[in-house]
């Protein structure tokens, strides 16, 4: 789907001016243990399927909707992995300038295959947790997260 219609709609008014919007991101496991990851087309690295977050939409229901649209999985959400604000903003190559809070979920897939859904993607894929493709420190850290069978993790407030 790429950029929603409610941020073209602002864009026309603020031009490239900072957004800070709410994400959901994915890490999907299939029943073997494998994680589906997608390739970017963006920015050409492999990554846990995620997205931005429509005005009324839950995040939850945001990841499993970007997963079914960027791969053709069907998934359900089994619990929230990670709470975090991204302290960099992205720069997209259009000048666009945009700063997410995500919410991440492990999710486990209950149906469709893997494929290339939509425009956002060049490839989806399952991969062994052990052989995993290069990636970008977030996709690496959700995994990681999803992993271990600890509480929701999220960036503790600095000490005064």
């Amino acid at each position: 789907m790429g950029t929603p219609d409610f941020i073209r709609e602002l864009r026309v008014d603020i031009g490239h001016q900072l957004l800070f919007l709410p994400g959901a991101s994915a890490v999907v496991f299939d029943d073997r243990g494998r994680v589906l990851l997608g390739r970017r087309a963006d920015n050409g690295f492999w990554s846990v399927i995620g997205g931005i977050v429509e005005p009324g939409e839950q995040p939850a229901a945001c990841a499993v909707r970007e997963v079914y649209e960027e791969t053709g999985v069907r998934c359900e959400v089994e619990r929230v992995l990670i709470v975090q604000t991204l302290r960099k903003p992205v720069v997209y190559p259009n000048g666009d300038r945009c700063q997410f809070m995500d919410v991440s979920f492990r999710c486990r897939a209950v149906g469709g295959e893997a494929r290339v859904n939509d425009e956002e993607s060049t490839e989806v894929a399952w991969f062994d947790v052990d052989d995993l493709p290069q990636m970008k420190r977030f996709a690496h850290f959700r995994i990681e997260q999803a992993l271990l069978d600890e509480p929701t993790w999220f960036d503790p407030m600095p000490s005064s």
